[in-house]
């Protein structure tokens, strides 16, 4: 009798060993549980944060400040190249507006719309940054001196023509143009003291010297 009862106790204390060693474990699991989830949380959210905070930075870099820093070359560089680029979208535009122009042509003329468009928006941010007014709003000025420019007549004549003829002048007329706005880029990259506004006169001469190249072979394939 004393012999079960002794066997008694002992499994008894076994079973409360058991429970209290599973016990303890559960309770550190749940610890490093409820520990880990918080930490977790915190390096996900500083991850979301750092992802989200990202293109922010990024793009705040890669929009360039325009310096203040300038002389009255690179006023007149603007002031210029911006009615020039304009008077290129126009060009552009009417050729758009055409039936029967060759694809390849109407594509070029597309991608001088999107090239200048953000060229121009350039230019008035600089023109505003050195608190110098665009050409179109300063008395007594007009756009007959600059080189590359069409006349009314010019125009006139690009807005009569039709399918293939109304290719041929515009590659002809654009050709002239972009040369005359190479001339005045090179002007600025020899002149001109802001950096912002040289650069995109370096800008200007490249992709515009291509696009010549790009037309006298659309030219010769008309």
């Amino acid at each position: 009798m004393k012999r079960n009862t002794t066997t008694l106790a002992a499994l008894a204390l076994a079973s409360a060993l058991a429970l209290t060693a599973c016990g303890g474990t559960g309770a550190e699991d749940n610890g490093a549980g409820s520990e880990s989830t918080p930490a977790a949380s915190s390096a996900a959210a500083t991850s979301t944060a750092t992802d989200t905070a990202a293109p922010s930075a990024t793009a705040t870099g890669s929009a360039e400040e325009i310096s203040a820093e300038h002389n009255d070359a690179d006023v007149m560089f603007a002031q210029m190249m911006l009615p020039h680029h304009e008077q290129a979208v126009e060009m552009s535009e009417m050729l758009l507006a055409k039936d029967n122009v060759p694809a390849e042509v109407a594509d070029f003329a597309q991608q001088v719309i999107d090239a200048q468009g953000p060229e121009i928006e350039r230019m008035n941010a600089m023109l505003t940054a050195w608190d110098a007014e665009p050409m179109a709003e300063m008395e007594g000025m007009d756009h007959g001196g600059m080189s590359g420019m069409m006349s009314e007549e010019d125009m006139a004549a690009l807005e009569e023509a039709q399918g293939t003829e109304a290719a041929r002048l515009y590659l002809e007329q654009m050709t002239a143009h972009h040369e005359g706005a190479v001339d005045m880029a090179q002007d600025q990259v020899d002149n001109g003291q802001n950096p912002q506004a040289v650069a995109l006169a370096e800008q200007v001469i490249t992709a515009q010297e291509a696009e010549i190249a790009e037309m006298e072979q659309m030219l010769g394939n008309l």
